[in-house]
């Protein structure tokens, strides 16, 4: 698969996403130069070839909601990978004010 400039700039964002802290698609796509880009953010990270490298269970909707169909094994997964990093999910929702990072 070949790789956009457009994706490098998300992966390269998603990877200063420190581990136990998210960030939101829509911060994501300021972080990565692309400010109106939300949504074809999480149309990145749906295709992310890195899986393992960049961490993409680390994004999160803006009301902190996990990605309903996590390309990497749907949201129980993309819960269990926060989890782990001490995240705390909850009905499939992290607590910005808590987790969000602040980079």
């Amino acid at each position: 698969m070949k790789v956009t400039s457009f994706q490098n700039d998300v992966y390269d964002a998603v990877m200063k996403v420190p581990c136990g802290k998210v960030a939101t698609y829509g911060q994501i796509a300021l972080m990565s130069g692309h400010r109106d880009a939300a949504r074809a953010v999480g149309n990145a990270l749906h295709v992310n070839p890195y899986f393992g490298l960049v961490p993409c269970h680390r994004v999160v909707n803006g009301k902190g909601a996990l990605a309903p169909e996590f390309a990497f094994g749907g949201p129980s997964v993309q819960a269990r990978m926060l989890e782990q990093e001490g995240v705390q999910v909850i009905d499939g929702v992290v607590d910005l004010e808590k987790y969000q990072f602040r980079g």
